[in-house]
C-alpha cells in the first residue's frame, strides 16, 4: 500500500494550508509582549471550537452511512422482484403459444359480427331507402304549398340517409360505390334548389313580407338556421364533408338582401338630371329609404336572430348603394341647380332629422360610423364643377345686363336720377343682386362652397368692368362720327360714373364676414379705370366745345374786348352743372380736371405763335387781357367748389408776369424764377414767349435760355405737369428754297 501522502495528496495540502494560516493569524494576534497573557484564553476557546466541529463532522458521516446502507437494502429487494417478474413473463408467454389458433377462431368471428352488424344496419334503412323517391315527390308537394318547414324537414331526412350511407363506403374505401348512391339521390339537388328559389325570393320580398305576411318570413330564416348549424358541425367534424356542403345560406341571404336593395327601382333606374325631376328623384330616394329602414327597425329585427345585425347591415348597405348611385349621377353632365341639389342632399339632408338622423332610427342607426357619403375630395369636385356652372350663369346674364345698358345708351330719354338728382340705371342693383344671390345660395351648402363662389364673383365683376370699359370706347368712337349720337351721351356717361361707384361701395357687401372689407386690389384697379375712362370721354367733350374758341386767341381781335372767355365761362358752367350730377369724390375729379383742361388749352393756344406784339402799348394790352381773363376764370371754378389752392391757373398769372416785365435785362432773372415754379417748362415754351413779348434781342434770347440749361430743374415729389402736354409749333421759315440745285 502506498503512504497517506500519496494516497490523499488534498488532505496534505489542506493541512499546510491550515498550519500557515494559523501561523499568520498567531503572529497577528501576538505581535506584542501584553497579548501573551491572553493565550490561555485563546487556547481554550480554540479547543471548544475544535471539538465542536469534530462533533459535528461524525454525526454527518453517521448519517451518510447509515443512508448508504438503506439504499443497498432496497437495491437488493428490487432485485429480487425483478427476478420474480421475469419468470412470471416467461410462463405467460408459453401459455399464449398454445392458443394462437384459438385466436384466430376469435378474429374470424369478429369479422362476421362487424358484416352481421352492418346487414343490421342495411336491413334497418332499407325501408327508409326504397321509400326515398316518395319522399322526393311529398316533399316537393309540400315546396309548392310553401309548406317550408316541413319540406326542409323531410329534405334533412333525406340528406341525413344519404350521407350516413356515403360515410360508411367512406369509412371502408368503398368510393367507386359513391356514384351509385349519388345517383340514386339525384333528386335532392332538385329539391335543394327549388327550396333555395323559394328561399331566396322571401328574402328579395323580406320588406313587403314583415309587414303583410311574417310568418313566412320567419319559416325560411329558421331554415336558413338550420342549414348554419348542420354546416358548422360537419366543419367542426372535418372527418367527412357530404356533397354540396357547406350550403352557406346565412351569407346567401345577406347577399340577396343587399341586392334586393341595390337592385331597387329607385337606385337602378337611369335618372334624368334636370333640376325639378331630379329633385323628385332625390326627394323619392330621402322618403323610401327612411320608410324602408324604418320596416326594418321595427319588424325585420323582430323576425331574426340578434346576430343577424340585421338592422346595421341594411343601413350600411343603403348608405353603400346611395354613394354608387350618387357618383353613377355624378358622371353626367349636370347643371347648376342638379349640382346645387346633390350637394345639399348629400351634406345636409341625408343626416337630417328628415332622412337617416330620423327619431324613429335613434340611436340605433348611427349613419356618422359609416363616414361620408361622398369622399371629401369628390365634394370638393362637385363643388368646383358647380362654381364653373355659377360662373358661365354669371357671365350670361352680365354679358346680357351690359348689352341692355349699351342700348339704353342711345335712347332718347336722359337716364333715370334718385332721390338726389344723381344719374344712375340699374345695372350695378342688377349685377350686385346676381352677385350676391348666389354667394347666399352657395353659403347654404358649406362655407368653402361660399369662399369659392365669393372668389368666383370678385373675378367676373372684375371681367364685367374690363367689358364696361371696352362698351364706353365703343360708345366714344360712334360719338366721334356723330356728335348727336347718343343724345345723350353726357348723361349717360355721368351715369356710368355714379354706378361705378356704387359697385365700388357695393363690394365689401359680398364678402361672406360681416365685418366690413377693403375692395381686392386687382378689383379696385379695374373700378378706377372704368372711372377714368368715362371722366377721359367727359374730358374729350368738353375740349371739343372748348377747341373752337381756344383757337381765336391770342389774336387783335381778342385784345380789343371780345366775349370769347365769357363763351368759354358760359361752356365750363354747363358742364360742371352736368358734373354735379355725379357723387363725390368724382364730381370734384371732374371740376379739377376741367380746371387743368381749361388751364392747359388756354396755355396751349397762346404758345401758337398766331401774333407777336408790335409794341409796349400792344404788350400793355395783352398782359390786361391775360390778368382779366385769368381772373375770370379763376373766379368762375372758385365759384364752382375749386379753392384757389387746387387750381392751375396760376400759371397764366406766372405767364402774365413774363409777358409784362417792362425791362428786358431783367428777363433772366424771372424767367429762373418761372422755371423754378413750373420744372417742366422747355426751352421752346420760353422762346415762344419770348416772341410773344416782340421786343427781345437774340443776345438776350441767347442769354436766357443758356441760363436756363445751367440751371435744370427737377420736378419735386407730387408735382402735377402743365407744360409737358403742349407741344410748340415748329417756327416757320423766313423763304423758300427752290427746288432747284444750290449755286
Amino acid at each position: 500500500a502506498s503512504p497517506p501522502d500519496e494516497e490523499w495528496p488534498e488532505a496534505e495540502k489542506a493541512e499546510k494550508l491550515a498550519r500557515g494560516a494559523a501561523l499568520k493569524w498567531a503572529s497577528g494576534v501576538f505581535y506584542r509582549p501584553e497579548k501573551l497573557e491572553a493565550l490561555g484564553q485563546y487556547r481554550s476557546r480554540e479547543t471548544k471550537r475544535n471539538n465542536s466541529i469534530q462533533a459535528r463532522l461524525k454525526s454527518t458521516v453517521q448519517s451518510y452511512l447509515e443512508g448508504v446502507s438503506a439504499g443497498l437494502e432496497q437495491l437488493r429487494a428490487a432485485a429480487e422482484e425483478v427476478q420474480s417478474v421475469r419468470r412470471e413473463l416467461g410462463a405467460a408467454r408459453w401459455a399464449l403459444g398454445g392458443s394462437a389458433e384459438r385466436l384466430q377462431d376469435l378474429q374470424r368471428m369478429r369479422a362476421l359480427m362487424a358484416e352481421h352488424v352492418q346487414l343490421a344496419s342495411v336491413v334497418k334503412v332499407l325501408p327508409q331507402l326504397f321509400s326515398v323517391h316518395e319522399v322526393f315527390s311529398h316533399t316537393l308537394e309540400l315546396l309548392h304549398e310553401q309548406h317550408l318547414l316541413e319540406a326542409h324537414a323531410e329534405l334533412m331526412m333525406l340528406e341525413q340517409l344519404r350521407d350516413d350511407v356515403l360515410f360508411q363506403l367512406h369509412l371502408r374505401g368503398l368510393s367507386s360505390a359513391q356514384a351509385t348512391v349519388l345517383s340514386y339521390f339525384r333528386g335532392l339537388q332538385e329539391l335543394n334548389e327549388s327550396l333555395a328559389k323559394q328561399l331566396w325570393g322571401i328574402v328579395g320580398r323580406s320588406l313587403q313580407l314583415v309587414r303583410e305576411d311574417p310568418v313566412l318570413f320567419v319559416s325560411a330564416v329558421r331554415i336558413i338556421e338550420r342549414e348554419e348549424k348542420i354546416d358548422d358541425a360537419l366543419l367542426l367534424d372535418a372527418t367527412f364533408l357530404p356533397p354540396g356542403r357547406p350550403k352557406g345560406w346565412r351569407q346567401k341571404f345577406y347577399h340577396v338582401l343587399q341586392e334586393t336593395i341595390t337592385g331597387s327601382r329607385l337606385l337602378a333606374a337611369r335618372v334624368d338630371t334636370t333640376g325639378p325631376r331630379l329633385s323628385r328623384h332625390l326627394a323619392a330616394l330621402q322618403r323610401d329609404v327612411v320608410t324602408e329602414l324604418l320596416v326594418v327597425k321595427d319588424l325585420m329585427v323582430q323576425c331574426v336572430p340578434a346576430h343577424y345585425n340585421i338592422l346595421s347591415i341594411c343601413t350600411a348597405t343603403y348608405h353603400q348603394a346611395l354613394s354608387s348611385h350618387l357618383q353613377d349621377i355624378l358622371q353626367e353632365d349636370l347643371d347648376k341647380q342638379a349640382l346645387f341639389l346633390l350637394l345639399e342632399w348629400v351634406l345636409h339632408v341625408y343626416q337630417s332629422p328628415e332622412m337617416m338622423g330620423h327619431p324613429g332610427l335613434l340611436p340605433e342607426v348611427d349613419v356618422s360610423a359609416l363616414g361620408p357619403l361622398i369622399s371629401p375630395d369628390l365634394v370638393d369636385q362637385m363643388e368646383r364643377k358647380y362654381v364653373v356652372k355659377v360662373k358661365a350663369s354669371v357671365l350670361e346674364w352680365m354679358q346680357r345686363t351690359l348689352e341692355v345698358e349699351f342700348k339704353e345708351w342711345f335712347r332718347e330719354e336722359e337716364p333715370e336720377t334718385d332721390h338726389q338728382g344723381f344719374f344712375q340705371s340699374a345695372l350695378p342693383v342688377i349685377v350686385m343682386q346676381m352677385l350676391s344671390e348666389n354667394i347666399r345660395v352657395a353659403s347654404l351648402i358649406t362655407a368653402s362652397l361660399q369662399q369659392k363662389v365669393y372668389g368666383m364673383a370678385l373675378e367676373e365683376l372684375e371681367a364685367f368692368l374690363g367689358r364696361l370699359r371696352e362698351a364706353l370706347v365703343q360708345c366714344g368712337k360712334e360719338h366721334q362720327k356723330e356728335r348727336a349720337v347718343p343724345t345723350h351721351y353726357v348723361p349717360y356717361l355721368l351715369a356710368t360714373l355714379n354706378n361705378s361707384l356704387a359697385l365700388s361701395s357695393s363690394v365689401s357687401s359680398l364678402h361672406p364676414d360681416t365685418a366690413p372689407r377693403e375692395v381686392p386690389a386687382s378689383l379696385q384697379a379695374a373700378l378706377d379705370r372704368t372711372q377714368r375712362k368715362a371722366c377721359q370721354l367727359l374730358l374729350e367733350e368738353l375740349l371739343l366745345d372748348l377747341q373752337p374758341l381756344c383757337v381765336q386767341l391770342p389774336s387783335r381781335k381778342w385784345l380789343s374786348g371780345s366775349q370769347l372767355v365769357s363763351n368759354m365761362c358760359e361752356v365750363i358752367d354747363k358742364y360742371a352743372k352736368d358734373f354735379s350730377r355725379v357723387r363725390k369724390p368724382i364730381s370734384m375729379l371732374l371740376l379739377t380736371e376741367s380746371e387743368r383742361l381749361v388751364t392747359s388749352q388756354y396755355v396751349r393756344a397762346l404758345m401758337q405763335r398766331r401774333m407777336v406784339c408790335r409794341g409796349q402799348e400792344e404788350r400793355g394790352q395783352l398782359c390786361r387781357r391775360l390778368l382779366q381773363d385769368a381772373t375770370q376764370l379763376r373766379e368762375l371754378f372758385q365759384g364752382l367748389g375749386l379753392d384757389r389752392s387746387q387750381q392751375s391757373l396760376e400759371a397764366v398769372f406766372a405767364l402774365r408776369e413774363l409777358i409784362c416785365l417792362k425791362d428786358p435785362a431783367l428777363l433772366s432773372l424771372e424767367v429762373l424764377g418761372f422755371i423754378t415754379k413750373y420744372p417742366d417748362v422747355s426751352d421752346e415754351h420760353v422762346s415762344t414767349l419770348l416772341d410773344l413779348r416782340g421786343d427781345v434781342s437774340k443776345e438776350l434770347r441767347h442769354m436766357v435760355l443758356e441760363m436756363m440749361a445751367q440751371h435744370p430743374q427737377a420736378p419735386p415729389e407730387g408735382y402735377q405737369s402743365i407744360f409737358s402736354t403742349i407741344l410748340v409749333p415748329a417756327p416757320e421759315l423766313p423763304f423758300c428754297l427752290r427746288k432747284g440745285k444750290c449755286a
